[in-house]
């Protein structure tokens, strides 16, 4: 019984910390969601948001490093990698920010940029009572070969994983 209640227990705690789920997924597009409750303020969140080189897992860049990453958190800015021997990647475009509030970006993550598939990713911050709750949606939609589909399951998981990375790195501040 105690092993059903600390079991239990253990759900209820992942849920009440992070939520994540694909919304929709056809052959055209899906959408991914993830929330989590951070224990910083926004400006905090942001300012390591805005960061992703200490945030990001460098098992999903193009250079194996997340130190190559960056972000211009301005319209027109570029979430970039630096590639060796000179090389880069635009990853996606910074279309809105509003520090502390809302970051938009635009364009294919991973498997993505080589398919006639694009997406807009929409980081929402709302803080309350010292917490910020962040929630990330990224909606998918054009060409891929066998369907979109079939990559939100995949891409959620990615996904979740920077969400993830994004709280710890902010709460080990």
């Amino acid at each position: 019984m105690r092993i059903m209640i600390g079991a239990a227990a253990l759900a209820l705690l992942a849920a009440a910390t992070a939520r994540a789920e694909v919304t929709d997924a056809q052959p055209a597009g899906f959408q991914v969601r993830h929330q989590v409750v951070i224990a910083a303020p926004a400006a905090a969140v942001w300012g390591v948001l805005v960061q992703p080189s200490k945030w990001w897992s460098s098992a999903h860049t193009w250079s194996g490093s997340a130190a190559n990453l960056s972000l211009g958190a301005a319209s027109g800015g570029c979430f970039c990698e630096r590639l060796p021997n000179g090389g880069s990647v635009l990853h996606m475009t910074t279309v809105h920010a509003a520090p502390g509030q809302k970051l938009v970006l635009s364009g294919g993550l991973g498997p993505l940029q080589s398919s006639g598939a694009t997406g807009a990713m929409t980081i929402l911050l709302t803080e309350k009572d010292g917490a910020t709750t962040v929630t990330v949606t990224y909606d998918v939609g054009g060409y891929f070969k066998g369907g979109l589909d079939k990559l939100a399951a995949p891409v959620d998981g990615v996904l979740g994983q920077q969400v993830q990375g994004l709280k710890t790195a902010v709460e080990a501040r």
